[in-house]
């Protein structure tokens, strides 16, 4: 694809990865993806805002063909879909230089290989002229990485903000136009790699109130020219309040633990708590993650193999374990058939939670009434743990008119 004009002298570049499907050899992308690179023109100076990932370095150096000098590149995060093409960048532009956080700095001579008289490390707040723009540099670790930071183009309005507020679709869309399926994007984006870090990310979010600008250009999927959509969405999904959601991931094998989940969720629904049911054969991860987002409650269900949790259920209770959702409470039901140690020893796979362990029920074979019963009994106490705390469903996506 071709640059695209966002404001006079400001052009988006980089690349529409459409058919990439797997990130990190882990993330489902299943509406592929796109690695944003910006050309900012300054009366005196100019700037390029990133790179792509170097598979697709070709992209952008056609797009830089006529652009005869570069003095600056900003990185805004050291991960090689961001930073990758920078020492290509660099070949064509061999006096321009780096301009990062000062971790940053040292993460790109360990990955890329940078040296070290080829940057220019910049502090929280400090800023860059380039004769009729100002660049101004706004550190915000943890999102996702630690030396990760923003830059405002103060004079025209727009936040450069790199992994804050992306989504991984590849779309021809320049902006979110779309707005029901970039909020479910950018909000798995969110669940898998900046929940974990989402008090830090309450910090961020507040560095940015001062800050005029009017579009978001993140360094993945489309642009934001109505910024309160996605940054409103933001402040949800980092609050400490959860919503009246129970999520509940589970693997059976021979039926026995599908009759427990079946008898689970229909006794919750009556009671007006919202589930999601994740058969942990088939789920994308990335649904699960989502859901994990809102979640008060986290219910485990699963057979017993040799003794323990089926590995599935295990992977579930280790990727909670590492997203460390703001979940209030969490339980187990399952089956055995000789001995089961299931409860222990996903107790010993969540040590990140904060959560209250509600009785499990953990039945010998197929369940039986009594074992009913003790799932009716589980479905109202986490109904009474929600009413307890006054947790609201799940916020509704709020679709804007252009």
């Amino acid at each position: 694809m071709k640059s695209r004009r966002i404001n006079d002298g400001v052009f988006w570049m980089g690349a529409i990865d459409w058919d990439r499907r797997l990130f990190d050899s882990l993330i489902p992308l299943p509406d592929g993806t796109s690695y944003n690179s910006y050309l900012v023109r300054g009366s005196d100076q100019t700037v390029l805002l990133d790179s792509v990932d170097p598979p697709k370095a070709e992209i952008l150096m056609s797009q830089l063909n006529d652009v005869e000098t570069v003095d600056y590149v900003v990185a805004h995060h050291a991960e090689q879909d961001h930073s990758g093409a920078i020492p290509i960048v660099l070949g064509k532009y061999p006096n321009a230089k780096v301009v990062c956080t000062p971790k940053c700095k040292g993460m790109l001579m360990d990955l890329l290989a940078i040296p070290d008289g080829a940057f220019v490390t910049v502090e929280d707040g400090e800023t860059l002229s380039l004769g009729d723009r100002t660049l101004e540099f706004i550190h915000t670790p943890w999102v996702h990485w630690p030396e990760t930071m923003c830059t405002h183009l103060r004079e025209d309005k727009i936040l450069f903000s790199c992994d804050f507020f992306g989504s991984h679709i590849a779309t021809t869309d320049l902006y979110a136009t779309d707005q029901g399926r970039v909020y479910e994007a950018a909000k798995r984006y969110f669940a898998e790699i900046m929940m974990p870090f989402r008090k830090i990310i309450q910090k961020n979010l507040d560095k940015l109130k001062s800050r005029n600008f009017e579009i978001i250009a993140p360094s993945h999927g489309p642009l934001y020219d109505r910024p309160d959509f996605i940054v409103n969405a933001y402040w949800d999904w980092v609050s400490d309040e959860p919503h009246n959601v129970v999520v509940l991931p589970y693997v059976s094998m021979h039926g026995s633990t599908d009759l427990m989940v079946t008898h689970l969720v229909n006794a919750l629904a009556e009671k007006g708590v919202t589930v999601h049911q994740f058969d942990l054969c088939v789920t994308d991860i990335g649904k699960l993650a989502i859901t994990l987002v809102d979640a008060a409650t986290i219910v485990i269900g699963t057979p017993t193999v040799h003794v323990g949790p089926h590995p599935l259920a295990a992977y579930a209770a280790l990727l909670a374990n590492i997203l460390r959702p703001k979940a209030r409470f969490a339980s187990i039901i399952g089956s055995y058939g000789w001995s089961t140690k299931v409860v222990e020893q996903i107790a010993g796979l969540i040590p990140n939670l904060k959560v209250e362990v509600l009785d499990p029920v953990i039945c010998k074979g197929r369940p039986t009434q009594v074992d009913f019963a003790s799932l009716d009994r589980l479905a109202e106490t986490i109904a009474a743990k929600h009413r307890e705390l006054s947790l609201s469903p799940p916020v509704a996506l709020r679709l804007e008119s252009r």
